[in-house]
């Protein structure tokens, strides 16, 4: 390396130290992280490998400030990088569609620990976004058969790009569906025989204040379920119970708030071992339940 290679690079840690400050002052809630986060996305490697980059192009320091700039304007990590994490796949991610939260990850492990005695399972993921939940099951179980819901045209159209390029890699293609969970005709061909049936509905209740990455970004369609956060939830749970087979489960991610009230909504519809579980700040996350 000549010399003036060296010095017109920048080293990367006061770098990423300067971001995270900076995106601490503009109330960022994991500054550090999505600092480092930032880094890795413009050096093309993992977060965990930073330190086997020390210094910094002059291209590339320009563009890790703008990338900070805009982090720091609340524009959604994932829609800086492009990819939010589920299982062990990413997924393409922006403008249009709910990007898919670490909480979710809780539901996809309760899935596949369940799966682990079923052969060949049927699997359907309703209010499936991204296509997070149902690519991530097809991945980890390229035995299942998946299908997968969505009624929103844009997110329908960022799930199909994932489910290709998820087939495209190898793995086992699902089955996508423009449709409304809530209606009594939605997968009528699956009725009866589903053996597991996952679902992120919309369930913020509509009065509810929410950080800028999510207020101004996720679309209002994937994230409000009426007045108590709870419209979908009760609308969608005849749909669950004519699709999976007696004695199969569902998990249904919801609010915070009212994990008690999702949980007697199984109960009341006649479900047996209405579970609910918590996230790991304990907060109230999803509620599982066995089809009578």
């Amino acid at each position: 390396m000549r010399q003036s290679d060296a010095v017109s690079r920048l080293p990367l840690r006061p770098e990423i130290q300067a971001a995270a400050e900076r995106l601490a002052d503009t109330g960022v809630p994991s500054p550090r992280a999505d600092a480092e986060q930032l880094a890795a996305h413009v050096l093309e490697v993992e977060r965990s490998r930073l330190l086997l980059a020390p210094l910094l192009e002059p291209e590339q320091v320009e563009r890790y400030r703008a990338l900070v700039e805009q982090r720091a304007r609340r524009i959604p990590l994932q829609h800086l990088t492009g990819t939010a994490p589920m299982g062990r796949i990413d997924l393409a991610v922006g403008p249009g569609v709910f990007v898919p939260r670490p909480e979710t990850e809780l539901l996809f492990a309760w899935a596949l620990a369940h799966l682990e005695s079923v052969h060949a399972p049927l699997v359907v993921d309703l209010c499936t976004g991204s296509g997070a939940l149902a690519l991530a099951i097809a991945n980890a179980r390229p035995d299942a058969a998946v299908h997968a819901v969505e009624l929103d045209p844009a997110a329908l159209t960022w799930a199909r790009r994932n489910a290709d390029a998820r087939a495209a890699a190898g793995d086992t293609p699902i089955t996508l569906y423009a449709g409304d969970v809530t209606a009594a005709d939605t997968l009528a061909e699956l009725n009866g025989r589903v053996d597991l049936l996952v679902a992120n509905p919309p369930y913020v209740p509509a009065a509810a204040e929410l950080d800028p990455e999510v207020a101004e970004h996720d679309p209002p369609q994937a994230l409000f379920g009426g007045a108590d956060g709870l419209d979908v939830i009760r609308a969608m749970l005849p749909s669950i119970t004519r699709l999976l087979r007696a004695g199969a489960p569902a998990g249904v991610e919801h609010d915070d708030s009212h994990g008690a009230q999702v949980a007697r909504l199984f109960t009341a519809a006649g479900y047996t071992a209405t579970t609910e579980h918590r996230d790991l700040a304990d907060r109230p996350r999803f509620v599982t339940a066995t089809r009578g």
